[in-house]
């Protein structure tokens, strides 16, 4: 199934599309117009004051076909393979020409470490072309006294990107700019009503290019794009197969959707950082805006890097029942166990409601690294009623 003749047709995701697989392009044309970019490793960096301080919020990710030369001079052989890859592309000097800042958040422990590592590179080999890099330090906690800590936490980076922009960010900025990210998120929103539907109209390999395209373009234009094709896409054929959940680890690529689709099913939902979740709540406007960035990042859903085991379990639930899908499919690479702490617990409360689980676990990187992999999801389609 993947990208359909429906979609291809579209002129608003031919241009999500181009931009999705063609990742420096944007950012190439922004800073030759003089503007600055802002590198983001990690979920959690608030695009909203990058946006508003005049700069390019681009999310840095994995080459797959990386050597890791470089990587492998610093990192230990059991770090999680995407984050490798992406440090990987940091020091060996493929981002010298594309970003001009780092931020990097605590979204993950093996992130924390990267920017440990970045840090001290920066430190003794000073030789090495790195940007400057700030880190931001969120307490994942939803009580009010880490609230306070957070906003703190908001009002250093606000204070770095003026600092790096050259330009105070007033009240004014911040409002416009989360007025055009909540209309961003609102769109994206709209084309998961219409994976979710009694009959869907997008495919999941469809929707990681509309939502994945966000991460490496004006978010403005994103908006516009999204929010037509929302209406476009009302009347696609239906995306028929067995409706199946994504859980686990991050897709930067739609090389997994393919082979689950490829197998009968229709990823119907997802909740990693790559997926769904980047939508999920806005900036309340009626707060102030240090409140409204802490409102909108500290209490949307959790990934399993930063929830406890009960909260990962109802998220997971309730993300699952509004899918409608009939089994869950839990796909961890290789190294990342956080996910896996998770998957005993909530395997129990899915099947316990008659929702059928496939967990892939420590899997190679990239998808296609796993030798087997498409006939063992054809199985588990199969298991459901597929075809």
């Amino acid at each position: 199934m993947s990208i359909r003749k429906c979609a291809e047709n579209n002129t608003a995701f031919r241009r999500l599309n181009d931009v999705y697989r063609n990742r420096e392009k944007e950012l190439l044309i922004f800073r030759e117009n003089g503007g600055k970019v802002v590198g983001e490793i990690g979920c959690d960096v608030p695009d909203e004051l990058v946006i508003a301080a005049g700069m390019l919020p681009v999310r840095i990710y994995a080459d797959r076909e990386s050597s890791l030369e470089e990587a492998d001079k610093y990192l230990e052989l059991s770090f999680d393979p995407v984050i490798k890859a992406q440090f990987e592309k940091l020091v060996n000097g493929s981002y010298n020409d594309l970003i001009d800042f780092l931020a990097v958040s605590n979204s993950t422990d093996v992130i924390i470490r990267t920017y440990l590592y970045l840090r001290e590179i920066k430190r003794i080999e000073p030789d090495k072309l790195l940007p400057p890099v700030e880190f931001i330090d969120w307490l994942f906690t939803r009580k009010p006294m880490y609230k306070t800590q957070n906003e703190k936490t908001v009002k250093r980076f606000w204070e770095t990107l003026e600092e790096w922009s050259g330009r105070k960010i007033t009240q004014e900025d911040f409002i416009a700019a989360a007025e055009i990210c909540n209309k961003d998120r609102a769109a994206l929103r709209r084309i998961s009503e219409l994976r979710r539907a009694h009959k869907p109209r997008i495919t999941g390999s469809e929707a990681l290019v509309i939502i994945g395209s966000a991460f490496f373009m004006h978010r403005s234009e994103h908006a516009e794009l999204v929010s037509q094709l929302a209406d476009d896409a009302k009347s696609w054929p239906e995306a028929e197969g067995v409706r199946l959940f994504l859980t686990g680890s991050a897709q930067e690529s739609a090389e997994l959707y393919t082979l689950i689709e490829k197998s009968g099913a229709v990823v119907v939902g997802e909740d990693h950082d790559w997926g769904d979740r980047f939508s999920s709540r806005d900036c309340n406007l009626s707060y102030p805006p240090l409140q409204s960035i802490v409102d909108c990042y500290m209490l949307r859903d959790f990934s399993s890097k930063k929830a406890l085991v009960s909260e990962r379990v109802k998220t997971l639930d309730e993300a699952v029942d509004a899918s409608g899908a009939r089994g869950v499919i839990f796909y961890i690479n290789a190294y990342e166990e956080a996910a896996s702490w998770d998957y005993p617990s909530e395997k129990k409360s899915l099947e316990s409601r008659g929702i059928l689980t496939k967990a892939f676990v420590k899997m190679s990187y990239p998808v296609s690294a796993n030798v087997g992999l498409e006939d063992k999801i054809r199985e588990f389609t199969k298991a459901l009623g597929g075809v």
